[in-house]
């Protein structure tokens, strides 16, 4: 099992951007794909981003393709979420989640493809 805690969410205007981290604790990091999820009030849990164990492959939803990117650092057990040109729609809970296997395969959608999660750090974009 992995321990994934986010940091680095909070209040910003449509148009800004926000850094998102989480940190990981546990098994070898370097084993698991990561990925991030993302829920807004009154939805279900949703699809955000995803990268290999190595940074090789990233996957993205299409509402934040060309403004978020995924990235990681095996050296420091992190992985992060870079988001710009924010909208009011990207306000969400975003959940850190940790696959249990190198890559996540092409069921990544799936909220159940991901072994562990994070507590969730908010994202609240102004209009």
């Amino acid at each position: 099992q992995v321990h994934l805690v986010e940091s680095g969410g909070g209040l910003v205007q449509a148009g800004g951007s926000l850094r998102l981290s989480c940190a990981a604790s546990g098994r070898t990091f370097s084993a698991n794909a990561m990925g991030w999820f993302r829920q807004a009030p009154g939805k279900e849990r949703e699809f955000a981003a995803a990268i290999t164990w190595n940074g090789g492959t990233t996957a993205y939803t299409d509402s934040v393709k060309g403004r978020f990117t995924i990235s990681r650092d095996n050296a420091k057990n992190t992985v992060y979420l870079q988001m710009n040109s924010l909208k009011s729609e990207d306000t969400a809970v975003y959940f850190c989640v940790a696959h249990p296997q190198p890559y996540y395969g092409s069921n990544y959608y799936n909220p159940s493809a991901w072994g562990s999660w994070g507590q969730g750090t908010q994202v609240t974009v102004s209009s």
